[in-house]
């Protein structure tokens, strides 16, 4: 019996991994954590029956804790509980679906409690890589990657140990306004922005997507799961959504991973990796598929992918200062108190105001976060 705890467990990916525990019969759900939606929680404890379960919210902690009195699970709050959830000592596996850098410790105490990481919190690497890598192999334990893209990424990489990347191909959809100018994109609304022709996604991770700042953030977050360069990452639109990512090598040939765009598929190969297992649901059907067509980039328009680039090779904490700007510019989007174009605005600003730290601490790193914050609210 496979055990696995899970922060995020109301979100997209939360939700889809305990779909993927529902179809297996052989994990066993020792933990979850949510950020505020208790009444879905509570239903995820009744039917998974975790020994523990955490709210971010104080408050709602002890609603729930009510809820569920005539249960046998201890109910935590704030970051001591997604702490505590990291650390569960029967579980295996912690899946990271949380969203932001608010995933940073919670994956470091559970690494350092020897645990393996399923990887859908991008915001951990993508801020703290040189931290998390180099303790992962200190703890000798597994960063298997979730997202499709890096999932796909890690599955062309089987058997290839000790051969050379020489790039690595990651694919994206173009998102909802894929060919359209920046003025075209100015009254772009918050429906428009959250319609994602191919995926299924949480609200932040689809506005993400159709700005192309979610691939940016990707891109960082290659870098440190493969070993490569910023240099070594290149995105190529792929508007099917069929291969998921590629890899070329030093000889020139190239390995895809191709499928359905189903977020099941890479939670499920993270969770039993290196074991393949049954997946309900739709095949690849070439023949009715007829082409798969690509594109390169517009960095021009979708001026959040080329801001992703300079943080990534700047490094430091400027791919903080990014994240985080993008988050709240991204809130303040879906608040509608801010216009679509104004993301990629407050992300640039907010990169040239900033004084780069080389190497953070994660004190330093969630510091530059909060003065990211500060600078943003104090303009717009």
């Amino acid at each position: 019996m496979k055990k696995i705890a899970i922060l995020g467990s109301t979100g997209s990916i939360g939700t889809q991994t305990l779909d993927v525990v529902r179809t297996n019969k052989d994990i066993e759900v020792t933990a979850l954590a949510a950020g505020s939606n208790i009444s879905l929680l509570e239903s995820q404890i009744r039917e998974f029956t975790p020994k523990l379960a955490a709210v971010w919210d104080e408050k709602k902690a002890a609603e729930l804790k009510s809820r569920v009195r005539d249960l046998d699970v201890k109910v935590v709050s704030g970051m001591e509980g997604l702490l505590e959830i990291a650390a569960e000592p029967s579980s295996e596996i912690l899946v990271t679906a949380i969203v932001g850098m608010i995933g940073i410790r919670p994956t470091i105490a559970a690494m350092e409690a020897g645990k393996d990481i399923a990887l859908a919190n991008k915001e951990t690497l993508v801020t703290a890589g040189h931290i998390i890598m180099p303790l992962a192999k200190e703890k000798n334990v597994r960063i298997l990657p979730v997202d499709s893209e890096h999932s796909a990424i890690f599955q062309s990489l089987n058997g290839e140990h000790g051969n050379r990347i020489h790039k690595i191909l990651l694919t994206a959809s173009g998102g909802p306004f894929r060919k359209r100018t920046r003025e075209q994109m100015k009254d772009i609304q918050v429906e428009d922005a959250l319609k994602h022709p191919n995926w299924t996604m949480g609200r932040k991770i689809t506005i993400d997507s159709s700005t192309m700042v979610n691939k940016g953030l990707e891109v960082m977050e290659a870098r440190w799961l493969f070993g490569v360069t910023m240099e070594q990452v290149q995105v190529v639109v792929q508007p099917q959504s069929v291969i998921h990512s590629m890899v070329e090598f030093e000889d020139g040939a190239v390995i895809a991973q191709l499928g359905t765009p189903d977020m099941k598929l890479p939670i499920q190969y993270a969770l039993y990796y290196p074991q393949r297992k049954f997946l309900p649901g739709g095949r690849l059907d070439f023949a009715k598929l007829g082409q798969i067509t690509f594109e390169a980039p517009d960095f021009c328009n979708f001026h959040g992918l080329s801001l992703a680039y300079e943080a990534g090779k700047r490094g430091g904490t400027l791919p903080t200062v990014f994240n985080a700007a993008n988050e709240l510019a991204v809130k303040k989007f879906l608040d509608r108190k801010a216009g679509y174009l104004a993301i990629t605005d407050m992300i640039e600003a907010a990169m040239e105001q900033h004084r780069v730290v080389e190497n953070p601490s994660v004190d330093e790193i969630l510091s530059a976060e909060q003065e990211t914050y500060d600078f943003i609210e104090s303009r717009w």
